[in-house]
């Protein structure tokens, strides 16, 4: 009798995982990722983004928006003075700065083994798990579109 409980007591299994209502981009691979590991990465890439690019090019536009002011190529306004303007560029610069940033921290989060993701990417879990094998196959012969030919 108790060579019977001893081997169903030895074998934990994992409950198996319920396809029905996945998400769209589900991946049980992602699941292994560390959050705090992804915060991180986040939190870094946020002030690398505001240090190195934003907060540079921000004051910089700002500074020769000043300077095209102050040569007369551009006008200030006779009600605010030079500030809208600056304001303008600054912001602008802020912006292109956040985004001229991406780049490197998609390559932060590609090191950690995360795909990047967007229009030009086709997001998928790198095939090595059954159930991302069969989400994917089901996927595709559900968006499958039949050309026109």
């Amino acid at each position: 009798m108790s060579s019977e409980t001893v081997p169903q007591e030895s074998q934990t299994q994992t409950p198996p995982i319920k396809q029905s209502g996945w998400p769209m981009f589900f991946c049980p691979i992602s699941q292994i990722q560390d959050a705090g590991e992804i915060a991180g990465i986040r939190k870094e890439c946020q002030q690398e983004s505001f240090w190195y690019r934003a907060l540079p090019l921000s004051l910089g536009s700002m500074l020769v928006t000043q300077g095209l002011i102050s040569k007369g190529i551009f006008s200030a306004s006779p009600r605010f003075g030079p500030y809208p303007k600056m304001a303008i560029a600054g912001v602008l610069g802020f912006a292109i700065g956040k985004m001229s940033y991406m780049g490197e921290c998609q390559k932060k989060f590609q090191k950690i083994g995360i795909a990047p993701f967007g229009p030009q990417q086709k997001r998928q879990c790198h095939h090595a798990c059954k159930e991302c094998k069969a989400k994917l196959g089901s996927n595709e012969k559900e968006g499958s579109v039949p050309s026109a030919s």
